[in-house]
């Protein structure tokens, strides 16, 4: 006996005969456990493979035959997973008034560690500046501007030549010397 194919079965249910929808079911709860059970625990796979069909069916009218139905199907169990994690997460969230006094002490201490660490940070940031901008101060105009250029506004060589007029191999050989003065001098600081 010949098997109806996925149009003709979809154009079965779209014409009024809902009951031949569990054909699909049937042909594809396979397809659509195996993508499910690879996203989701394994006690909710049934619950998400359902709404997976449910979802199939109120879109079917959707349906454009340009790929195979199969992957169409897939497409909505991918979303169906997405959907349950994002349900998920939203149901995990506690809010800091429900822990207890021990859990809020230590995200107290968290908090507070990141924010002086983020402190720290940029402070560091800020002196590494300051002792940059003064080593730069002891290069000529010509070596501070191939340095600035090409190491700390990362322009390539053919872009700085161009900017400074100059040949990009001269930018290579500046840049260069300009590296090793620039290293002297901080050696010779600290």
């Amino acid at each position: 006996m010949k098997k109806d194919s996925d149009s003709e079965i979809i154009k079965k249910v779209l014409s009024g005969r809902p009951n031949a929808y569990s054909t699909i079911v049937e042909r594809y709860q396979e397809h659509v456990g195996r993508i499910v059970g690879g996203h989701v625990p394994h006690g909710f796979v049934e619950e998400v493979v359902q709404n997976v069909f449910v979802n199939a069916f109120r879109s079917l009218a959707g349906f454009r035959a340009e790929k195979p139905f199969a992957h169409w199907l897939s497409r909505i169990s991918i979303r169906c997973c997405h959907d349950f994690w994002r349900r998920e997460y939203r149901r995990r969230e506690t809010p800091v008034s429900a822990l207890g006094n021990v859990s809020r002490d230590l995200l107290d201490q968290l908090m507070a560690q990141q924010s002086q660490d983020t402190y720290l940070a940029q402070r560091q940031r800020r002196e590494a500046g300051e002792v940059l901008d003064w080593a730069l101060g002891h290069l000529s105009a010509s070596d501070r501007m191939i340095i600035t250029l090409t190491a700390l506004e990362e322009k390539s060589a053919a872009e700085t030549a161009d900017l400074l007029g100059i040949s990009k191999v001269n930018v290579k050989v500046r840049a260069f010397r300009a590296r090793k003065k620039l290293k002297s001098i901080l050696e010779q600081a600290i």
